[in-house]
């Protein structure tokens, strides 16, 4: 445990950075997993309905440094590969 003040108060900012970034996390990986099955089930309506917010959303996850750049833009282009 903590003994000075100002680590507590780091322990405290650490815990809810770690809760908003598992978050981030999981909302991203969900979203990408249910436009991938959209794509395997070949229902090219709802994709191209849903991949703008996919794509924003893994562009979020990097401006909040949860994800690297480097990352997003591989998953993105995963995803672009899968649709054609």
């Amino acid at each position: 445990m903590p003994i000075l003040k100002s680590s507590k108060k780091r322990a405290k900012q650490d815990q809810r950075k770690r809760e908003r970034n598992q978050g981030i996390k999981r909302q991203t990986k969900t979203r990408i997993g249910k436009l991938k099955e959209l794509i395997n089930q070949g229902k090219n309506e709802e994709v191209k309905k849903s991949l703008p917010s996919v794509v924003s959303l893994i562009d979020k996850a990097v401006s909040k440094g949860v994800w690297h750049k480097n990352k997003a833009d591989r998953e993105k282009s995963k995803l672009m590969k899968k649709l054609g």
